[in-house]
């Protein structure tokens, strides 16, 4: 995804600006852990899934207008550069717990007591 984000982008003559300060900007999420893990899991993860970029690429496409398909370009782009490094949507327990690693000891497992 982050390949074909970068030439999607590229193929557009996005400026280089652009590029540069909204590549970290769906990390500002980050903020709603300050209302807690559950509220911050929500918000961090509604900005790092796909359907959104996605969503805003296609209106932008239908609307004809080119800074919605830069955005989405670069925001699906970052997506695409977090899960190559391993970072995923998070769990609610810990913010270290995603869905492409494995849980800490003692969370995510099964209690096996009656």
């Amino acid at each position: 995804m982050l390949v074909g984000a970068l030439a999607v982008y590229v193929s557009l003559d996005g400026p280089l600006w652009l590029l540069a300060v909204l590549a970290l900007a769906p990390d500002l999420s980050m903020v709603g852990y300050l209302a807690g893990p559950k509220v911050g899991s929500r918000i961090y993860n509604l900005f790092h899934t796909y359907t959104p970029p996605l969503a805003l690429g296609a209106v932008g496409v239908w609307i004809g207008s080119t800074l919605p398909v830069l955005v989405a370009a670069v925001w699906t782009g970052h997506i695409g550069a977090d899960r190559l490094v391993g970072y995923g949507l998070k769990y609610e327990d810990d913010f270290k717990h995603t869905h492409l690693s494995e849980p800490a000891p003692g969370q995510g497992e099964l209690s096996t007591a009656d």
